[in-house]
């Protein structure tokens, strides 16, 4: 276990936080295709179900109802990693949730720690496919960016994450288990204050399990997150945002704009070709007119690319009269793709157009660059020891 919670360096951490079992390989479910049949576990990943669920189930089992809530506090305030950590329920009941669940199902198969107090854990999924989710101390803030697909299927240019393209969607509960191991990696007094779908993956291409997930996340019984403080981001697909719009929880949206144009747009962010700008401007505008939430576009600035002034006062003409912040993001460099930081004058003049043409920006102060968890530097199938 460990007695700090603050790496001196660039280390990686083989420990499993606080008292979270990392578990082996060969007890997940179809964990790189390495069991046979007889040996997958074929309980139900808990953190799939909702309290009512879990509420009539237990009801079905001749058990009281209002065990759900005692549950879920236990899982979800108190941080059980295991059944038998629930002391306050019934022996036997116990005994029925151990032979039918099982809290966490992926596995922890590497933790690294940067000096800046940032956590970056690798996790194996049940079938062996491997997302990645970090944990970001700043001040009082305890922030989480979470995946939500294994891959991605947009096909940024710059980003590590859709390098090999998308297996799948991600669960609820595989979902939910990112932000609980992350989660465990606090001291008892401390609690997490926001979340970033922000990770592997386009969340607006897997709604049907992100906002369940994020309904827990924000709800008294789950992790009690306001959904202000809940960031959904997005390269902008115009149906999703609608529908996001018409669930009604003002959860904060950042539109991954990058380009201040169709053409470098379409040539950074390929899924642009048959969306467009407009499109996608529009389709924000209509969810700050739901929400009444103020708009965030991320801007990843490129070397040579598109941090020109040029850019930059396209730029300003497309946000100036929107209640909008401009959030820049300085590249992180990936291995192996040929894009490069801006100079220290490219990013000085970017700013000085935007902020002088009245625009509201915020440069993104880098955290966990060293151990390759900053933004656009999470990625799949990372070899693992």
């Amino acid at each position: 276990m460990r007695s700090d919670y603050g790496c001196s360096s660039f280390t990686h951490c083989w420990y499993p936080p606080l008292d979270l079992p990392v578990i082996p390989s060969a007890a997940i479910p179809g964990a790189a295709a390495q069991n046979s049949g007889d040996d997958v576990d074929q309980r139900i990943h808990l953190l799939d179900l909702d309290v009512d669920q879990l509420r009539s189930w237990l009801v079905e089992q001749g058990q009281q109802g209002f065990r759900a809530k005692q549950i879920w506090n236990w899982i979800y305030q108190r941080r059980a990693a295991t059944f038998a950590e629930m002391t306050d329920l019934p022996k036997k009941l116990r005994e029925q949730l151990e032979q039918h669940f099982v809290i966490f199902r992926a596995s922890e198969v590497d933790a690294v720690c940067s000096s800046d107090g940032t956590d970056k854990l690798l996790v194996r999924l049940f079938d062996g496919g491997e997302v990645e989710c970090v944990l970001l101390r700043d001040g009082i803030r305890r922030s989480i960016c979470v995946s939500s697909q294994v891959g991605c299927a947009m096909g940024c240019v710059f980003c590590a994450s859709g390098l090999d393209g998308v297996d799948r969607n991600l669960t609820r509960g595989e979902i939910l288990e990112q932000m609980l191991r992350l989660q465990s990696r606090l001291h008892p007094d401390e609690r997490l204050s926001h979340i970033v779908m922000m990770g592997m993956g386009e969340p607006l291409a897997n709604l049907d399990r992100v906002l369940p997930a994020l309904d827990e996340a924000r709800s008294p019984e789950g992790l009690g997150i306001s959904p202000r403080r809940i960031t959904i981001s997005t390269v902008g697909l115009p149906p999703a945002i609608d529908r996001l719009s018409k669930h009604g929880v003002p959860y904060n949206l950042a539109v991954s704009l990058h380009a201040p144009n169709n053409e470098l747009r379409t040539q950074l962010v390929p899924v642009n070709k048959r969306i467009g700008i407009k499109a996608v401007l529009d389709a924000a505008d209509r969810y700050f007119e739901a929400n009444g939430r103020r708009l965030t576009f991320e801007y990843v600035l490129l070397g040579g690319l598109n941090d020109s002034d040029d850019c930059a006062h396209q730029l300003l003409g497309i946000l100036r009269r929107r209640n909008v912040m401009l959030n820049v993001i300085p590249y992180n460099p990936v291995a192996g793709l040929p894009y490069v930081t801006p100079s220290s004058k490219a990013i000085a003049d970017f700013k000085d157009i935007l902020v002088s043409g009245g625009v509201n920006v915020m440069f993104r102060q880098r955290k966990g660059s060293e151990i390759d968890a900053a933004c656009g530097q999470l990625r799949r199938n990372r070899q693992s020891v």
